[in-house]
């Protein structure tokens, strides 16, 4: 999975994930999102979320390979967020905060498990981004996310994320956030390493995620936004279109 993003990356081509929560889904609304994705020609589905109270993740990968022939790869809130029907892991190190437990000791705790299971673990640096109002992720992380006017914070952060061996750079200004990740963040980013980028957060609109595409991001990863605007598919489509 990880030489796919990293080839399309390479060539240039814009990836667009489709994030589902499997607290907010059920088998309708999983079955309309594959839709959305086949027509929007999606490059594959992130699965999972900052705290899962009702929802099942394994139940909603299965339900997705029902409709789906896209990538599921889960993004994890936990350690308990686990399942050998995935097709790979981000394997998050929430390199903006300074608690240990998401640095390095989830991480632990799953490290055998996804051994064990043969599902393809993708080391991510993890960066929380500011976005005018406390996510669920910082929230639960017990972490202050990089405030949105410091990209050289950003940019020295995922850096050391490269320099450490990790394979992908993710800029999270949480579900549903009020702001993006800063277009100057992201360009800052982005001649700081040449990991592929992943940003997401707040994407609403298609200018939003021209944007995003335009100052250097080469996967945008947007959730709420096809769950709350049916339209919005029709919307981003001549973007996706543009830059491929």
């Amino acid at each position: 999975m990880l030489d796919s993003i990293v080839k399309k990356a390479d060539s240039g081509k814009k990836q667009l994930s489709i994030l589902i929560d499997p607290d907010k889904v059920n088998k309708s609304s999983i079955n309309r999102l594959c839709e959305v994705a086949d027509e929007i020609s999606a490059d594959f589905f992130l699965i999972g979320g900052s705290l899962l109270t009702d929802g099942d993740l394994e139940e909603t990968i299965l339900l997705i390979k029902e409709k789906s022939k896209l990538p599921c790869i889960i993004f994890p809130g936990s350690s308990n967020q686990l399942s050998p029907k995935a097709d790979a892991i981000l394997f998050l190190s929430l390199l903006s905060g300074r608690n240990p437990e998401m640095l390095i000791g989830q991480q632990v705790i799953a490290a055998p498990y996804i051994k064990q299971a043969n599902i393809e673990a993708i080391g991510t640096a993890y960066l929380l981004i500011e976005s005018g109002s406390q996510t669920t992720a910082s929230y639960m992380s017990n972490s202050n996310p990089i405030p949105a006017n410091k990209a050289e914070i950003a940019a020295s952060t995922a850096l050391a994320g490269d320099y450490m061996g990790m394979q992908l750079i993710y800029l999270d200004a949480g579900s549903g956030a009020k702001n993006v990740v800063p277009e100057e963040m992201i360009k800052k980013v982005k001649s700081y390493t040449k990991k592929p980028l992943f940003i997401g957060g707040g994407i609403n609109t298609a200018n939003k995620l021209k944007a995003a595409y335009e100052a250097g991001a080469d996967v945008v990863v947007i959730g709420n936004a096809f769950e709350k605007d049916e339209n919005f598919a029709q919307e981003i489509s001549p973007i996706l279109k543009q830059f491929n």
